[in-house]
């Protein structure tokens, strides 16, 4: 076949859109469970509302150190009253005597009877007795019950992946465990017969696999449970058997490299061999040869594997798991982790919202000629708040990723102006 005759033959490029929607609507998020400690619950996903069972605060506090008083009393006389007791977080407190005041710390019940606070620099203390020297207005410096949380109210919906400040919060309500998504299993292996491990002899013609450590830092981030099947030999039997052995027990299968179209690239028909391929191909630079589709399972005894899974919860489905194949140049397989397999982990995770957050920044750069491909270019914030370019934009040059500070998404076939505002993707969200 000429290569008029091949390039006609395959399907025309895959908007990066259409591609990541496709990814998501496939998505099924796994099934399984279980309780586990607020304390170890970071980064995982709630399985369930969680529920407050009391109000927050539980009684009315004050927000200062000072004074607790009843307005009536300071209406009546003179502002100088005795102090009747002294109330500090974590204590209880006695009902406030008529012609009285409390000294009061921040975050202390606010004694039954007193209907404000004073802050301590509006008075002036002396011996057993205080001067009032503010009329306070009813309520003034004083935290109602349950003006954080009403008792009843559903504060983390299911679908939450679970940050520092939401453990936090439920653990302000007296929550002590949570119920949360089982992780997602992730089989990862990479592909080439030019990679070598850091620390081994570096051969004629050999390149360090650095994508290995990349996307497992990835994985791990997103809570995943990664088996690593390490470099796979650029063979079609090898690599079959490979997608064979990972699909028995996890719910993605996720490789580097090999999707391309040249010989010795024997991940795209090893999946069409044993599964099937839904996607392949995207309009986006870098990050092309991006490849979705699914393997099928039970390469022993499919009906005995398709029980268990069943019974466990276990994988993605009951007779396959799913496929990504990411490109193996660095920066390609980082960037299209990030823009496609992060969001579609988090879906499998049961996240609701797994978009990143976009920002509209300045460009201090030009690009006078766009692409027939969405770009995704590495650029980070200046001291302007503006965005520079990285200055070299090979998907080989891995040091743009750490030099960056996220990505302009830029459209297919568009040149970016000097102050033009553009969209901006953070590393910060798309790696959280």
């Amino acid at each position: 076949m000429s290569t008029s005759q091949s390039a006609a033959a395959r399907p025309p490029l895959v908007p990066t859109a259409e591609a990541l929607a496709r990814l998501l609507a496939a998505a099924r998020p796994v099934s399984g469970t279980e309780t586990i400690s607020t304390l170890e619950a970071g980064n995982r996903v709630l399985a369930a509302d969680v529920v407050s069972a009391l109000d927050v605060p539980p009684m009315n506090t004050s927000a200062m150190d000072g004074y607790a008083v009843r307005i009536a009393d300071l209406a009546a006389g003179g502002p100088r009253l005795p102090v009747s007791q002294r109330i500090a977080a974590g204590h209880a407190a006695e009902p406030l005597a008529a012609g009285t005041a409390a000294r009061i710390f921040t975050g202390a019940p606010v004694p039954p009877g007193a209907d404000a606070v004073v802050m301590q620099e509006q008075t002036e203390a002396a011996g057993d007795a205080v001067t009032i020297l503010h009329t306070p207005t009813p309520g003034e410096w004083i935290t109602a019950q349950g003006a954080d949380i009403s008792r009843g109210s559903v504060i983390l919906p299911a679908g939450t992946r679970l940050t520092p400040q939401a453990l936090g919060l439920a653990a302000s309500t007296g929550c002590a465990r949570l119920t949360v998504s089982r992780r997602v299993k992730v089989a990862v292996f990479f592909t080439g017969d030019e990679l070598t491990m850091p620390g081994e002899p570096l051969a004629p013609g050999a390149i360090y696999n650095s994508n290995r450590f990349t996307l497992r830092g990835l994985l791990e981030r997103l809570g995943c449970e990664v088996t690593d099947y390490g470099i796979v030999p650029d063979r079609l039997d090898a690599t079959r058997a490979a997608l064979t052995e990972a699909a028995r027990e996890h719910d993605l299968i996720l490789t580097s490299g090999g999707v391309s179209v040249g010989e010795e690239d024997h991940v795209k028909p090893a999946v069409e061999a044993l599964g099937r391929l839904d996607l392949w191909q995207i309009a986006m630079k870098p990050g092309k040869p991006l490849a979705f589709g699914a393997v099928r399972r039970g390469a022993v005894d499919e009906t005995a594997d398709r029980q268990a899974i069943a019974d466990t919860g276990e994988g993605a489905g009951t007779d396959e798991a799913f496929f990504i194949g990411l490109p193996g140049n660095p920066v390609s397989s980082f960037v299209t982790f990030l823009l496609f397999v992060r969001p579609f982990l988090l879906r499998l995770s049961g996240v609701r919202d797994v978009s990143p957050r976009a920002l509209a920044l300045r460009a201090d750069f030009a690009q006078t000629k766009g692409d027939r491909r969405n770009e995704f270019l590495r650029a980070r914030i200046n001291a302007t708040g503006g965005l520079d370019l990285f200055p070299n934009q090979s998907s080989a040059v891995l040091t743009s990723t750490v030099w960056g500070d996220g990505l302009v998404d830029n459209p297919p076939n568009h040149a970016i102006s000097a102050g033009e505002i553009v969209r901006f993707l953070p590393f910060s969200d798309l790696l959280g």
